[in-house]
């Protein structure tokens, strides 16, 4: 599956636009994880475990989208964009988009 930030691909041409994709995770924080990243908030420093969770949360979202854009057809993926929002006061959510495309080499 070929994914881009761009609107298109310099070695592939878009022959068929066939919809909107996306993917999304929530992940709620560990009670374990809020009681280190507290303690970094002292000393300061990377609250490595947030940054590992989250990580792994665009991960699932990237490949959910993918998923998606398979049972489509696609062969790529274009203008490919991700947010992040808060979901509560201890979740957050990662939702990846964007336009599935069918592709043929230049």
């Amino acid at each position: 599956m070929f994914i881009t930030t761009q609107d298109n691909f310099a070695d592939h041409e878009i022959v068929q636009t066939l919809g909107i994709v996306k993917g999304n995770t929530v992940r709620a924080r560990h009670i374990g994880k809020d009681i280190m990243a507290g303690l970094r908030n002292i000393v300061g420093g990377e609250i490595v475990e947030y940054t590992k969770m989250l990580a792994e949360a665009r991960e699932q979202s990237l490949d959910r989208m993918i998923a998606e854009a398979r049972k489509l057809g696609a062969d790529g993926i274009v203008a490919m964009r991700m947010v992040t929002s808060t979901a509560g006061q201890t979740a957050a959510e990662i939702l990846a988009y964007g336009t599935a495309v069918k592709l043929r080499k230049k």
